[in-house]
């Protein structure tokens, strides 16, 4: 799932650069699986770059999933960046550090779109955000982010947040290539269908 965001700066020096240059910067933050929360968003080359410990924040000019970035002490900003990494352009490559409760995926993109679609482009980076707030789905066990070892997943390898998972529930013990590299304690081994650019191919699982 993707989501828009933007890059602090002025709209109208936004739209005067886009017009003239031809040039926006889409955000686009990405999940998938049991990943973060998603958004998008576009701004204009000169409205600044993401970096660790930029906050933003819920984009009103691309409702209803547009982000954009703004300072940590404005009342509209929900996320703080963990990292900002290179984007990966293969599904599952990049991979947040603990805690991340959303990603979102920077891209440039050309000209504008004719049915003024947004979220596109050739990706650039990916930030791994997390909430301000004290709800924080991508710590381990809570039900969010990207699957991490403490999490626990259904009988279908469907991420389930431990607190209320079923009796048919598992807990992650490891996430590897091969079977034969599960951890001890590992009584269900879960190999997944093959997805390019995924780290791992097995969730090393136990009952929960």
């Amino acid at each position: 799932m993707f989501q828009q965001g933007s890059t602090r700066g002025g709209a109208a020096r936004r739209a005067g650069l886009v017009a003239a240059l031809g040039l926006g910067l889409a955000l686009t933050a990405a999940c998938g699986g049991k990943d973060a929360g998603s958004g998008s968003s576009s701004s204009s080359k000169g409205g600044g770059s993401w970096q660790v410990g930029n906050c933003g924040g819920p984009d009103p000019k691309q409702a209803p999933d547009g982000y954009r970035a703004m300072g940590c002490d404005e009342s509209g900003a929900t996320f703080k960046a963990l990292e900002v990494t290179s984007a990966g352009i293969l599904p599952g490559s990049v991979q947040c550090p603990a805690g991340t409760d959303l990603m979102i995926r920077v891209s440039v993109s050309y000209g504008s779109s004719k049915n003024g679609s947004k979220g596109g482009g050739i990706p650039t980076h990916t930030v791994c955000g997390r909430n301000l707030s004290g709800d924080h789905p991508g710590d381990a066990g809570a039900g969010g982010g990207q699957l991490v070892k403490g999490d626990c997943v259904s009988s279908s390898a469907q991420e389930v947040a431990c607190a209320t998972a079923g009796h048919d529930a598992f807990k992650v013990l490891d996430l590897v290539k091969e079977k034969a590299q599960c951890p001890a304690g590992t009584t269900e081994p879960m190999e997944l269908t093959l997805s390019i650019g995924r780290p791992y191919d097995v969730i090393c699982a136990a009952p929960a």
